[in-house]
């Protein structure tokens, strides 16, 4: 599959929430997405960045956005996660990694001089018409919030 470029449709999604719940891009549409890829629930960074997504959830909203994260955690662990950290907004469980792949979110990485596959920290911004708008490839866990703002304003 083609690497996913600004301008490009946003791939369709058609996965399940952290209540088991069928979402889907289609249901957002006339709405803003913060798409955010994140490697896994309850470790140091994602729960940094899923946290400043919070803390920030109201500036997102009022500027017509949705937060929706994603994951191949399962539905069960995302709703621990949600419910630890008060997380106003779904997570969706890709076990299969469709959305994942779609994405260009799983890949090879790096650790300890060790190659293996695993998720790629990456947030899509997703216009009102489904378009990719922009891709945030290097991630600020701590400051997520305020990069993609600020990646909005030029």
């Amino acid at each position: 599959m083609p690497e996913l470029k600004e301008g490009d449709l946003a791939p369709a999604i058609k996965a399940v929430d952290q209540s088991g719940e069928v979402i889907t891009l289609e249901e957002y549409r006339g709405k803003k997405i913060v798409l955010y890829f994140y490697p896994k629930d309850n470790t140091p960074g994602c729960t940094a960045e899923a946290c400043d997504l919070r803390d920030n959830y109201s500036q997102f909203i009022e500027k017509g956005f949705e937060v929706i994260g994603v994951s191949a955690d399962s539905e069960k662990s995302h709703k621990k996660f949600i419910s630890k950290y008060n997380l106003p907004f779904r997570l969706i469980s890709d076990m299969d990694k469709k959305v994942l792949q779609d994405y260009g979110a799983w890949g090879e990485k790096k650790l300890y001089g060790k190659t293996y596959m695993g998720v790629l920290r990456k947030t899509y911004i997703i216009d009102e018409s489904g378009y990719v708008e922009k891709i945030i490839e290097k991630v600020k866990t701590k400051e997520h919030s305020r990069q993609i703002f600020t990646e909005l304003s030029h």
